[in-house]
């Protein structure tokens, strides 16, 4: 009882000093008061009440202040992830620009004709059916089966299919691929073949006593009339010979490195239609 007696008596001089302060806001007369009669005690009834309304407002003010600080703390962070997209979206544009040139500075035998194309589409791993990948270029601009598909580095393979818009290609590890090269030293023919991804290649049909050996560039020879003579296609690792056949057994790696390939030049005959249905 007693701790609510001093609740209400807490409570009940709160309330009235809240109705002298809100009366006086009002009416102004403990002001006029003061002023006339000098009495400290309308002071001792304005001043708390004063000091209160400044804190308030100061606390208002700063308050307002951290807001908007913090609005602008958002926006400069919003801006600052602006830029940073940017610089990359740059960077990236640059590299591609740089690969792009690297691509157009390849000069072709004068019976070919180089046409650049993006890679849209890959087709790698145990799961894929052959070892592809998809270009942004079909019929409509020229593309055609069988054409080469290649990169200053070396040869990609040939394309397979080729539809108005996309052609697919073949890549030169798939199992289906074949290829007619020569050593570039020594100048042994035989066949690159695929054993697909993963797997070195083999180069079939060289003759037992034909001069090759591990670390010799492999080249295509042009015979098959289907690729440029003396594009560079893959690097011979190991040379052996068998007692059970006419051939040498030799294996090979490719000089690509396919699954980062973003970027590739399509090959055509300056005799062949420049798009899908022209003669």
């Amino acid at each position: 009882m007693k701790l609510k007696s001093i609740a209400v008596i807490v409570l009940t001089g709160l309330f009235v000093y809240l109705s002298l302060y809100t009366w006086n806001l009002r009416t102004g007369h403990l002001d006029r008061l003061a002023e006339n009669t000098g009495l400290d005690a309308a002071r001792l009834v304005l001043k708390p009440g004063t000091w209160v309304a400044d804190q308030a407002v100061s606390f208002w003010r700063r308050y307002i202040h951290l807001i908007g600080l913090r609005e602008e703390n958002d926006r400069l962070r919003a801006e600052v992830d602006r830029l940073l997209m940017d610089n990359n979206s740059l960077r990236e544009q640059a590299r591609a620009g740089a690969r792009m040139e690297a691509l157009l500075g390849f000069t072709p035998a004068p019976e070919w004709v180089a046409e650049g194309a993006r890679v849209i589409a890959h087709r790698l791993g145990p799961n894929a059916l052959l070892e592809t990948l998809v270009l942004d270029r079909g019929t409509l601009q020229g593309a055609g089966p069988d054409q080469p598909a290649i990169t200053p580095q070396g040869v990609v393979g040939r394309i397979l299919r080729a539809g108005l818009a996309s052609s697919t290609v073949l890549l030169l590890h798939d199992v289906n691929s074949r290829i007619a090269v020569i050593g570039q030293n020594h100048r042994s023919a035989g066949v690159l073949a695929g054993r697909g991804p993963g797997r070195e290649m083999e180069l079939k049909y060289v003759n037992l006593n034909a001069p090759i050996e591990p670390g010799e560039l492999l080249v295509t020879s042009g015979l098959s009339d289907s690729f440029p003579k003396g594009l560079p296609v893959a690097r011979v690792l190991k040379v052996e010979r068998s007692d059970l056949s006419l051939f040498l057994d030799i294996t090979a790696e490719p000089l690509m490195d396919f699954e980062a390939l973003e970027e590739v030049l399509v090959l055509r005959r300056r005799d062949a239609p420049a798009a899908g249905g022209e003669s």
